[in-house]
């Protein structure tokens, strides 16, 4: 499948931008592979130089603030030269998607209200842009899926899906913004959890695996969130017992929030058994980063009550 997208002409230098991709389905760590053909009009164009940006929807980090627009990763095609009268040029591009690209596509379906799109900036003069945009649909890496398909497979319902425009303390990012997939807790894990917010960190190695755990309903009066840290590599993926492996990071990540209101009465730990067939990777030692245990130092884990 093809997509294209076409500028308006521009006013004065009668310019128009048509941008090609090949297919615009992609994967994070592939390239996205086009085209881009700029046609001048009846006067020759100078032409600075044209880039391609990937563009987002996202929240910023101060929750009350509006979402925005955000261009979160671009790359250049051409510096400068002259486009004559009348005259096309086409510029054929292998966009590289970062591996820490969002996912907007599961199981060929469009991932909630997320959307991407490529976007073309051809610079005639310092302060104008002729661009145009495609819409990418990003599928998630095999250890994605693997990671989302055991979720469902657990009992967990996804209720949203967004990205915030900031970085995650304490771990080793290559773009400035994170997705977050939130989730209602599966009946087996409820409890000491309400609800559940996943973050995937990947590189080419492997995937880092976010667990975001919170308590809407009071802990000794208060709501409570921690979050926990597991590390898997993408080599041998099909070959892991993934229900069993999720169901480990679960188990450990929620017995650690629990312990930590340990007053409460649901904050025993889980005993029944979903699926057990192999240990789940160790999870990242406490005090890195976003915590790793529950009310440990970081993001919504200090003081043990998530204020």
């Amino acid at each position: 499948m093809r997509v294209t997208g076409v500028s308006p002409e521009s006013g004065w230098t009668g310019l128009t931008v048509r941008t090609a991709l090949t297919n615009p389905s992609t994967l994070p760590g592939l390239r996205l592979p086009g085209r881009v053909t700029v046609t001048a009009g009846r006067v020759d164009v100078p032409v600075l130089h044209v880039r391609l940006g990937l563009v987002t929807t996202a929240e910023p980090d101060d929750p009350s603030a509006p979402r925005r627009l955000v261009q979160f990763h671009e790359a250049s095609l051409t510096g400068a030269f002259v486009l004559r009268a009348g005259r096309g040029r086409t510029i054929p591009f292998q966009f590289p998607m970062p591996w820490e690209t969002p996912v907007t596509t599961v199981g060929g379906v469009p991932l909630l209200s997320l959307r991407m799109g490529l976007r073309t900036e051809v610079a005639i003069e310092a302060r104008l842009d002729q661009g145009a945009m495609v819409p990418v649909f990003v599928h998630p890496l095999p250890t994605q899926a693997h990671v989302l398909a055991a979720l469902d497979t657990l009992g967990f319902s996804m209720r949203q899906a967004g990205l915030v425009d900031a970085r995650l303390p304490g771990v080793e990012q290559a773009l400035p913004l994170h997705q977050r997939i939130g989730y209602w807790v599966a009946p087996l894990y409820a409890g000491p959890i309400t609800e559940l917010e996943l973050i995937f960190v990947a590189n080419e190695a492997g995937l880092e695996v976010i667990l975001w755990l919170d308590r809407r309903l009071a802990l000794a009066g208060v709501t409570h969130q921690s979050i926990s840290r597991f590390r898997v590599w993408h080599v041998g993926a099909d070959r892991r017992d993934w229900v069993s492996t999720v169901d480990g990071w679960l188990r450990q990540a929620i017995n650690r929030h629990a312990a930590v209101a340990a007053h409460s009465d649901w904050s025993a730990t889980i005993t029944e058994s979903a699926h057990v067939s192999r240990p789940p990777d160790d999870p990242v030692p406490p005090g890195f980063g976003l915590g790793g245990t529950a009310g440990g130092a970081g993001v919504g884990g200090g003081g043990g009550d998530g204020t």
